[in-house]
């Protein structure tokens, strides 16, 4: 019998690596089980793996499985895994190879409708993953998979293109304050995060791209995988815990984008959900729930964060933005939908003075 794991043996030092080694090719064992693995090495990735013949045959798939049929997804053909990799999870050291964090994405069994050399047709029947699937070779071992089954019921897929919506200038209101929230101006540089496949795309007010020119937000795709969203904020440059305006321009004029943000570090902050796992959240729920949709996401890290909002209380939010060095607030009403690149009375950019 042909050795096929001979491959992976080579790639990995047993006295280095937590990864099951088995000494010998196990024989077939008439099951159709995969596992989805999540894959934090070098570059974020899930590894799909179908038992077949005694081992694991393997795919790296960048973005994850499409989960609808308008696109098709990237998968790299790797070496053959041993079955023991059905229940592998944990860190692989820095410097081996692969080396990073697994997770366990999801498991399950498969039907076969298609197995070629260049061509394999399963449909998965996961606690996360379920549909039919195609993987098709492109070239050597680049190959890509497609949905072919419909996306789930009410599935939307992520925008291409959103533009934010904007506030209106205007006073408090004070005789219907309880059915407003405010959050602070922080006085930054609108951004609209597309977070699919682990991936972050950042657009300006205007649409233009800002992703190069903030590299350390990129890894906010990986730190919120596999969740996929649309996400509203601004970028902000702090001179200790004030916003700093001078700063922030420092950022996007230097040509080295790198050098720039380890001199200028911003932050992200996030205050609005617009599209979430297939479901467009803009126009269709009120402020109030969008906010809870996306506290729910625990949105937070190094260089982003979810800032608090104050549901009612403009007059205290008023006060918060004076002892912060801010030029004002913004009111948004509670039950207000989001209105993509429309100027709106339902928020208020309101003065802190």
């Amino acid at each position: 019998m042909t050795d096929r794991l001979g491959e992976y043996r080579s790639k990995r030092d047993k006295r280095k690596t937590p990864e099951p080694i088995p000494a010998s090719h196990p024989e077939e064992t008439g099951r159709n089980r995969f596992v989805i693995q999540q894959h934090h090495a070098r570059a974020l990735h899930w590894d799909v793996r179908f038992e077949r013949d005694g081992v694991l045959v393997s795919f790296a798939v960048p973005r994850g499985l499409p989960r609808d049929r308008t696109r098709n997804h990237l998968a790299k053909h790797t070496e053959d895994h041993p079955l023991e990799y059905l229940d592998f999870h944990g860190e692989i050291p820095a410097g081996e190879y692969g080396g990073g964090q697994m997770k366990i994405f999801d498991h399950g069994t498969y039907e076969t409708r298609k197995w070629r050399d260049d061509e394999i047709e399963v449909v998965f029947d996961g606690e996360r993953t379920t549909g039919r699937y195609i993987f098709f070779q492109t070239e050597g071992a680049d190959w890509m998979v497609r949905r072919m089954d419909p996306a789930e019921p009410g599935w939307e897929p992520m925008p291409d293109e959103m533009r934010p919506m904007l506030p209106t200038k205007g006073t408090l209101p004070i005789k219907d304050d309880d059915n407003w929230a405010y959050e602070m101006g922080w006085g930054g540089l609108r951004a609209l995060a597309f977070v699919d496949g682990g991936r972050v795309r950042l657009k300006g007010a205007d649409g233009e791209d800002l992703t190069a020119w903030f590299p350390e937000i990129r890894a906010l795709g990986p730190a919120l995988a596999p969740v996929e969203a649309v996400l509203d904020g601004e970028l902000v440059a702090f001179d200790g815990a004030r916003p700093d305006a001078e700063l922030l321009k420092r950022r996007i004029e230097p040509r080295n984008a790198q050098r720039a943000a380890e001199r200028y570090p911003v932050q992200y902050l996030i205050y609005d959900l617009l599209w979430l796992e297939g479901h467009a959240t803009s126009e269709k729920i009120g402020y109030a729930q969008r906010r809870e949709l996306l506290d729910g996401l625990a949105i937070t890290g190094e260089h982003w964060q979810t800032p608090p909002y104050f549901p009612g209380g403009g007059s205290f939010a008023i006060e918060a933005a004076r002892a912060q060095g801010l030029a004002g607030i913004v009111a948004k009403r509670l039950d207000s939908p989001y209105l993509p690149g429309r100027r709106s009375q339902l928020w208020r950019a309101i003065p802190a003075v």
